[in-house]
């Protein structure tokens, strides 16, 4: 529920704290502006369009947080949950605008667009008014009252589970067939491509020996001429070589009479060293003897190399990548092969799933059918108590096209009314006037109230255009949503319903120094007969008016 509203630089407000408890709570004053103060705000916190016209005169940009109990709000947890949002006992929601029209939102401190806050704002609030914030003329807020009315969720559950499997399954089934004559081009295609591949080697380690002899091949001659050289260097060199120079240095240190410690470490690298030349020279002359030109195997290894980088060229890749891609053609092209296969799978699996979704979906109708009468008829009651006799509303039941599978069922859902006895039930927008649309909100979420899952509703001047014993009935209706468990902010004008609700808030308006601000204060027993005393009798408070009001806050009481 709603534990509390700050606001900053909104309209008549710098800054203003607003706590709200469980329970209903009115909200009374002179000033309509100060009235709807907390309804457009939270409205604003909650994901509405920002107005930059609201930004108080002067301020750059404009503030507003709400916060809220969702510890017993199983839907708005789960929300937070799946949106990878933490959560604790309370939610922060907070809304930034600015006067160059940006606007920032956050949900417990992360970063949040609109539309989440919209979302969760749903699950946390209904706002109800005469005019954008009205619910109830939507015809997804006709089939959840309903279903929770009916206790039908888990059953709207499974039908939305069954119908998500079923078009999954569908959508695919679909595009198999509609590209059944391409997929057969695209076959062909790829059979040719991952045969290409399998003749061409394009291991990259085979490529890599490629270079390598390709290289070796291509400097034949130059490599012999420098192993030559290099044979001279250590051995045939008739003026000096490696071998002869490291003898010479060993016959005269094995010739020395005095040799000192650190030459016979010398002596004994040298020896290490004329064993390094001699194993090197035999190397090199094995290498001579064995290696050769060969200007044909050079042509067939560039032959090869070529082909696969022209592979590479083709596919638009580096040479390396080519087993990948290969691997990647030979993928999709068993995908292809299997297709009929898998058209056949999913004929079988839609039918599957078009018989669960069936199943579940004639259950749930069966199951609204039932509430929809039950439904209608308490809230006919309701509209009786609220001075709307002759009024009626039906909830009808329009079934779908067959085999038109919609994730809600096989049903639109719409809540119908008349006003006048004899005439037909048409849409609640066309017929209600804005009195009448609060009042058949009201009837409705009364009915609805203990079965719902939303824990704030917020009713703006559901009393309009009624006075006397049926504004007394909606204070009480209003009470009774407060004390089944949830929340109930009524802005009013009647004495009447802010008699009945359980705390009291009084919005004014002052001017200091060519400064409005707008105030919210909390009122006392005292406090609120004076209010109440003012509303029965205008601007001038007498001491019957005050009796009046102190009688009609005891009677409300009792």
């Amino acid at each position: 529920m709603l534990l509390s509203i700050n606001i900053s630089n909104y309209t008549l407000v710098e800054a203003l704290e607003i706590d709200f408890d469980s329970g209903t709570t009115a909200i009374t004053g002179e000033t309509g502006a100060g009235k709807s103060l907390v309804l457009d705000a939270l409205a604003m916190a909650l994901g509405d369009r920002a107005d930059i016209e609201t930004i108080r005169h002067g301020k750059d940009r404009a503030e507003i947080s709400a916060t809220f109990d969702v510890s017993m709000n199983n839907n708005a947890k789960n929300w937070l949950m799946a949106n990878s949002i933490d959560s604790d006992i309370n939610c922060i929601i907070r809304r930034i605008y600015t006067k160059e029209g940006r606007s920032r939102g956050y949900i417990n401190g992360q970063p949040s667009t609109m539309t989440q806050l919209k979302e969760l704002g749903e699950m946390l609030t209904d706002i109800h008014s005469q005019h954008e914030h009205q619910s109830l003329l939507r015809r997804s807020t006709h089939r959840r009252l309903l279903d929770e009315y009916g206790e039908a969720e888990k059953l709207a559950g499974n039908v939305k589970s069954d119908f998500t499997h079923w078009k999954q399954t569908n959508d695919a089934l679909n595009e198999l067939t509609k590209r059944a004559d391409e997929l057969e081009e695209r076959k062909e295609l790829l059979t040719f491509q991952v045969n290409e591949l399998d003749l061409a080697n394009v291991s990259p380690d085979h490529i890599k020996t490629l270079e390598e002899e390709q290289q070796t091949l291509a400097n034949a001659d130059q490599i012999v001429k420098d192993s030559h050289s290099l044979l001279r260097i250590c051995d045939q060199s008739e003026s000096s070589n490696l071998r002869d120079s490291l003898n010479q240095a060993l016959s005269i240190l094995g010739d020395m009479k005095y040799k000192p410690e650190a030459l016979n470490i010398t002596q004994e690298l040298l020896q290490n060293g004329l064993i390094q030349v001699e194993e090197a020279i035999n190397e090199i002359q094995h290498h001579i003897d064995r290696f050769e030109a060969d200007p044909q195997r050079l042509h067939i290894v560039e032959e090869e190399l070529s082909d696969i980088f022209q592979l590479a060229r083709k596919h638009r890749i580096n040479p390396d990548q080519l087993l990948l891609k290969k691997q990647t053609l030979r993928k999709e092209l068993k995908t292809l092969v299997d297709g009929n296969e898998n058209i056949n799978t999913l004929t079988q699996e839609l039918s599957r799933h078009s018989q669960n979704y069936k199943l579940s979906a004639k259950k749930l109708s069966v199951q609204r059918e039932k509430s929809a009468k039950s439904m209608s008829k308490e809230i006919n009651e309701q509209l009786a108590r609220l001075s709307m006799e002759g009024a009626e509303i039906s909830i009808e039941l329009s079934p779908l096209l067959e085999d038109d599978f919609r994730e809600h069922g096989l049903e639109n859902i719409e809540f119908l009314l008349t006003t006048t006895p004899g005439q037909s039930h048409k849409s609640i927008a066309k017929v209600a006037s804005g009195g009448e649309l609060s009042r058949v909100s009201l009837a409705i979420n009364v009915v609805a109230a203990g079965h719902s899952k939303i824990p704030t509703l917020v009713f703006d001047e559901v009393d309009v255009g009624i006075g006397g014993r049926t504004a007394d009935v909606v204070g009480q209706l209003l009470k009774k949503l407060g004390e089944n468990g949830g929340q109930v902010i009524s802005v009013t004008h009647q004495p009447q319903v802010a008699a009945h609700a359980d705390h009291h808030y009084l919005s004014s308006k002052t001017i200091e120094k060519d400064n409005s601000l707008s105030l919210m204060m909390p009122l006392n027993k005292k406090q609120r007969i004076k209010e109440l005393a003012r509303m029965l009798g205008g601007a001038k408070i007498t001491q019957q008016t005050l009796s009046s009001a102190s009688e009609l806050l005891d009677l409300a009481s009792a």
